[in-house]
């Protein structure tokens, strides 16, 4: 018996909700078997004769560490400064401008660094990586590497995942060294203490907790990062548009990621 009317509307729903569902989790089962075979070949491809080479790695981490840094020091400075205003002004209200370090120093190393660090990789790296990978699936590059013998996991996707691991919490760390001097020039300025005095403040607030938790959190990012830009350079279809589609879903997909994930560990962590 045929839906009536009324039904296929609310059918198509279904069936796109369906179908968006099989294809995440497509995509999550792909990602998984990707990190898998990644951890595979970095420990037994020298037993295999293909071992991870450190010269793509180094590039690798050339390319998503070194030439990020001024980036990742302006953005790093702004948030810095922009909290150490947003604190004293909201303070003011209570007498307590003093206590803005408090806040800032927990702010920076416990969230804003490695999410702003996280967010700017994604959109920067990420999406280089998604858009080199659909290229070279378009122009049947994967599949001569499989012809010739060389496993295209071990080749492609290590060493982007070796290097986002190493320089995306390295990253996370210069921000918090970045944005917590920037925060104590304007607080210095602004309130009248030295940046002697709120240094000391700083190592009395952070805790080595503090900064785990950052670090944490940069490392499971440069982990979504990779894999996300991995699985939708792998999925292009089409010619040039298709990869301008994938390099887009990527940065889209990444920092989606990248929030719901800080959002799910500040949760696991805090309770």
């Amino acid at each position: 018996m045929a839906p009536s009317g009324s039904a296929r509307p609310a059918l198509r729903v279904a069936e796109d909700i369906g179908r968006w569902t099989a294809r995440g989790l497509d995509s999550i089962g792909f990602g998984a078997t990707l990190i898998s075979q990644s951890l595979y070949w970095l420990l037994m491809g020298r037993r295999r004769r293909q071992a991870v080479r450190a010269a793509p790695v180094f590039a690798e981490m050339m390319e998503i560490g070194i030439r990020a840094i001024p980036i990742v020091t302006l953005l790093s400075a702004t948030i810095g400064v922009m909290l150490a205003l947003q604190g004293i002004y909201s303070l003011k209200a209570f007498g307590a401008e003093r206590q803005v370090t408090i806040g800032v120093a927990l702010g920076v190393t416990r969230e804003f660094a490695p999410l702003i660090t996280g967010i700017l990789v994604a959109g920067r790296s990420g999406s280089a990586l998604a858009a080199r990978l659909g290229t070279m699936v378009i122009s049947n590059e994967v599949d001569a590497l499989r012809v010739m013998g060389v496993n295209p996991v071990r080749y492609l996707v290590v060493p982007s995942l070796v290097a986002m691991v190493v320089m995306l919490p390295s990253l996370a760390l210069w921000s918090d060294f970045v944005a917590l001097f920037a925060a104590g020039l304007y607080i210095s300025a602004d309130l009248g203490i030295t940046l002697g005095a709120y240094g000391q403040e700083i190592l009395r607030v952070v805790s080595v907790d503090d900064m785990r938790h950052g670090l944490l959190k940069s490392l499971l990012f440069a982990v979504l990062i990779t894999t996300v830009a991995i699985v939708d350079g792998s999925s292009v279809e089409g010619g040039a548009e298709g990869v301008g589609r994938v390099t887009t879903r990527s940065v889209v997909h990444g920092i989606t990621a990248i929030v719901l994930t800080d959002m799910l560990f500040v949760f696991a962590a805090t309770r």
